[in-house]
């Protein structure tokens, strides 16, 4: 098995008056975030909103800058995600592939929109119910207290 990449387009959803940049990204199911080299962080002039600390491959862990947010396009899905500033490349992880409904096809080595949900992405939101009125331990009769 080698290793999959894929076309993706960033751009800034603040600043559409900047060009989106075209890069190819490491797809990488054992990654959870979107991470971008610093020259694409500057490119887009994203802003930074938080530190985070991340653990690396190697199992060291550094403070990096967190910035958004970013438009994602990978073979015609789009989402909105935040990045970390960090390694030269361009790396495409889980939670941006789930969001979008990508999956990694090992034997082809692509990145291809689910395909049981081939024309628009689709989600799972298991435990989301609507709220019910309940009677509550501490709820009082009138004039009780």
């Amino acid at each position: 098995m080698g290793l999959t990449t894929t076309r993706v387009r960033l751009e800034n959803v603040r600043r559409p008056d900047l060009a989106p940049v075209d890069a190819e990204a490491l797809a990488d199911t054992g990654a959870l975030h979107l991470c971008i080299p610093e020259h694409v962080s500057l490119q887009l002039s994203l802003d930074e909103f938080d530190r985070r600390e991340v653990t690396l491959a190697d199992g060291s862990r550094r403070m990096v800058s967190y910035v958004g947010p970013l438009l994602v396009t990978v073979a015609n899905r789009k989402g909105l995600v935040g990045a970390m500033v960090l390694g030269t490349e361009v790396l495409l992880g889980a939670i941006p592939m789930e969001d979008l409904d990508l999956v990694v096809v090992p034997g082809s080595r692509q990145v291809v929109p689910n395909p049981n949900n081939p024309n628009v992405a689709a989600s799972i939101a298991k435990g989301v119910r609507p709220v019910r009125p309940c009677a509550s331990r501490f709820a009082h009769a009138p004039g009780e207290r």
